[in-house]
């Protein structure tokens, strides 16, 4: 092979974007929850409006429709999620004793004020997730237009979130310069890590897991319930093995209304609180509880 084709211009040490440095985990400062939590629990439950008809620019969301317009089936499944699904989540938090991270779409906030009370009322989080599914932020957007969006996002709300999830966790270049801008301060679109990551842009990074999300695990690979339970339980239980040697661990997990709040799944969300609350070295806590304790122990694993 010629060894031109080994040279390009980002050619370097480290990782090929400049968002935070790269750097081993052994050498960033360890974070100690309070309470002698060894491992932080955020769950993360997206409130989402789909489209009946979506443009799919520059792509179709994960959970958009799927067949020729009118896709009922489909439509009306996630709409269930809003209307039947949230509820069940809510009262196992309630009944758990647990407060979570709401990622509410502009739409869903300003079509369903009741839902927003509810939410509120019972002491959880809110959070910002873009407009709608249909309102990806892509880097064919200009600055202006992503701005834009948002900008009319957080509109949507009677009091601005601080904290963001982008619709299909898709960004621009310019995405989190963009929410810093607009008074956000830690984003949950990534899972670099099993710790928040301080950025250039000034804003944290909470890692968010895909791959134990009972959208991938329930929706898109099949797996039993049974299966995602115990994968999570796992997780829980290698991440608190690992705090002797870096810190304070977390796992960000999202809840998806239409997903695990179907009367069939309930069950095993019941089972993770319980499982949760009855580890003392296992906590929950929101988003931004994260965000608080990461930032005023001034720690910057980046």
């Amino acid at each position: 092979m010629d060894k031109s084709y080994l040279t390009y211009p980002k050619r370097g040490y480290g990782q090929d974007h400049e968002f935070y440095k790269w750097r081993l985990s052994t050498e960033r400062k360890n974070i100690q929850w309070k309470d002698g939590t060894k491992v932080a629990v955020s769950l993360i439950i997206p409130l989402e409006f789909f489209p009946l008809n979506p443009s799919g620019v520059p792509f179709k969301h994960p959970g958009a429709m799927v067949t020729p317009y009118p896709d009922l089936r489909h439509f009306t499944v996630r709409d269930y999620g809003n209307r039947v699904g949230v509820f069940r989540i809510l009262e196992a938090l309630e009944n758990a004793d647990v407060k979570a991270s709401f990622a509410v779409n502009g739409e869903v906030a300003r079509r369903y004020p009741p839902l927003i009370d509810a939410i509120k009322n019972a002491g959880h989080e809110i959070i910002a997730h873009g407009l709608s599914t249909d309102h990806i932020h892509h880097e064919g957007l200009s600055a202006s237009e992503e701005k834009a969006l948002i900008t009319e996002t957080l509109s949507c709300f009677h009091s601005a979130p601080k904290g963001w999830l982008s619709p299909a966790r898709n960004q621009s270049s310019r995405t989190l310069g963009l929410l810093r801008g607009a008074g956000l301060d830690y984003c949950l679109d990534w899972e670099m890590d099993q710790l928040p990551v301080a950025i250039t842009t000034d804003v944290t990074l909470i890692p968010n897991s895909y791959e134990l999300s009972d959208f991938t695990l329930l929706h898109t690979r099949r797996q039993t319930e049974e299966s995602w339970l115990k994968q999570i339980q796992d997780a829980i239980e290698l991440l608190v093995s690992e705090h002797t040697r870096f810190g304070g661990q977390m796992l960000g997990l999202t809840l998806t209304p239409y997903v695990i709040g179907q009367p069939f799944r309930i069950w095993a969300l019941r089972a993770l609180l319980a499982h949760v609350k009855d580890n003392p070295e296992v906590n929950t806590l929101t988003a931004g509880e994260i965000n608080q304790q990461f930032v005023s122990q001034n720690a910057n694993p980046s």
